[in-house]
């Protein structure tokens, strides 16, 4: 069914390759966001430490940054003719 809507690009901006790197770019911050999630306690009067783990304030900001500047490149990528 996706074949369908990906023959006929002739009218707009951007080619089949620009949208596959554009869902690549989407899948990346998603994923990025997902590796952010976590680290609640249980109880709301105890500090857990968890939440300042590398994986949610190293490791996900970048991917979603990585993302965002994949979601730039397949945007600005001439498509092929």
């Amino acid at each position: 069914m996706a074949k369908k809507y990906f023959e006929n690009m002739e009218g707009f901006a951007l080619g089949k390759e620009n949208l596959k790197l554009l869902l690549i770019g989407f899948a990346f911050i998603v994923f990025g966001f997902v590796l952010m999630v976590g680290g609640e306690s249980s109880d709301p009067s105890v500090f857990n430490p968890e939440i300042f783990s590398f994986r949610r304030i190293t490791l996900a900001p970048m991917v979603v940054l990585f993302g965002f500047l994949f979601e730039i490149y397949a945007i600005m990528k001439k498509p092929k003719e």
